[in-house]
């Protein structure tokens, strides 16, 4: 306890002096200041039921936010409480209009816990994948306030799974229930005495329903018109640097792999790192917010630079390459998936279940250089059967997952 409650202190030590010099980690403090104030105003007079749902960030919102639908469309008395840690979750989805109440969550001390529980009131509590905050469940468990852990998975190299980790596995067990991704997690908890259900991903959700209700874009539509369109989804100037090279390449070997325009779709806006992006590009490109009153068909790259549209630009695509794993870990790739096609995507990716089951089903391609990209997306595309055999994997894999939602829901009985 000592040293986690020092590592709480510790992190609020460093963000704070980042905060002078870096915006998420401003926007983090920022996000947090007079928060106890704006709670207290917010539910001074709440009188319904609150469901609080706690987020990492906006790839965990993305799989909790089936579990947050549903409940808004079956129980329309209960009020949904969402919180966030990062930024990178709350700015985007500040204004989500199936929340009654959006907030950052205050850092994880016992003082914090205990005034968050007690303004709040939640009836039950959900965390999403990978939050587990001591003081915050300890204080549910305290007041009898069931808490559930859903679309979690574990890795043995967690300190759950450590001979000191006993501390990390108290959290566990004050968890109500625990929904877990695959039948590993199960296992690995299952060997400290933890129980759990295997649940599923509820992220496969809500890719489906993004099937189910695509958005129309136009714009797409005219760009890609007669072309074959290859997608790339949340990259980082690492992936930009291995695919700069065959996209420009293949301005010259149309003959090869037909016709194929791009759409880039940048993880960060940054106007900057968007208009060196622009200069390395031999092909003619425009921005997203240039498009008005253009000609598309004069152009064969069309790039991002708002948020918000790319799941549904996937459905346009023949082909998608999604970023981050030249870095930290890979991105969501169950958005292209979900539409029935080829991804790639860099080395970085065996923490993450779907990318190793699209790998080894053969719907999925890790690549490490150029080279390698080049050589694997030019099989691809000049193979019609190759390239249909993709897309079914892809698509039936999403498929196959739906339903973790109605597991967690049936099984907890609101």
């Amino acid at each position: 306890m000592f040293f986690y409650n020092t590592g709480i202190i510790f992190y609020l030590f460093i963000i704070r002096i980042a905060s002078f010099f870096n915006k998420k980690a401003k926007l983090w403090c920022n996000g947090r200041k007079n928060i106890f104030d704006k709670l207290e105003a917010a539910f001074k007079n709440n009188e319904g039921k609150i469901i609080w749902v706690h987020c990492a960030s906006l790839g965990e919102f993305e799989q909790g936010r089936p579990f947050i639908e549903y409940i808004k469309s079956s129980h329309p008395d209960y009020k949904i409480l969402l919180t966030f840690f990062s930024p990178s979750g709350y700015e985007v989805r500040k204004n989500y209009e199936h929340a009654n109440y959006i907030f950052y969550l205050p850092a994880d001390t016992a003082k914090n816990a205990q005034l968050f529980i007690s303004i709040v009131k939640p009836e039950r509590a959900f965390f999403v994948k990978y939050e587990f905050w001591y003081h915050y469940i300890n204080e549910l468990s305290k007041n009898n306030i069931p808490v559930y852990s859903i679309s979690a998975i574990f890795r043995k190299e967690q300190l759950f799974f450590k001979a000191y980790g006993g501390f990390y596995r108290d959290i566990l067990k004050k968890f109500t229930a625990i929904y877990v991704q695959n039948s590993e997690s199960k296992a690995l908890l299952e060997s400290i005495g933890v129980k759990s259900t295997v649940a599923g991903d509820t992220r496969f959700d809500r890719v489906k329903s993004i099937t189910d209700n695509k958005k129309e874009l136009p714009f797409v539509k005219r760009f890609k018109k007669d072309s074959r369109l290859f997608v790339i989804g949340s990259s980082w100037s690492a992936d930009i640097e291995v695919l700069l090279p065959t996209i420009n390449e293949l301005y010259l070997e149309r003959s090869t792999v037909g016709n194929i325009k791009f759409i880039i779709a940048p993880h960060e806006i940054d106007t900057k790192e968007i208009a060196l992006l622009q200069k390395k590009i031999l092909r003619a490109s425009i921005l997203h917010s240039q498009l008005e009153k253009q000609d598309l068909s004069l152009f064969d790259v069309l790039i991002i630079d708002n948020v918000g549209m790319l799941s549904s630009i996937y459905a346009y695509a023949d082909f998608a390459y999604i970023g981050g794993a030249f870095g930290k870990g890979l991105h969501n790739i169950l958005e292209a998936a979900t539409f029935g096609m080829p991804i790639f995507f860099g080395p970085n990716f065996t923490k993450f279940q779907e990318a190793v089951d699209l790998v080894a089903q053969g719907g999925a391609f890790s690549i490490a250089s150029t080279k390698e990209f080049d050589t694997l997306f030019k099989q691809v595309s000049s193979d019609e059967s190759y390239h249909r055999q993709c897309c079914e994997v892809t698509k039936s894999y999403v498929e196959s997952n739906v339903g973790a939602t109605q597991t967690i829901v049936g099984s907890i009985q609101l």
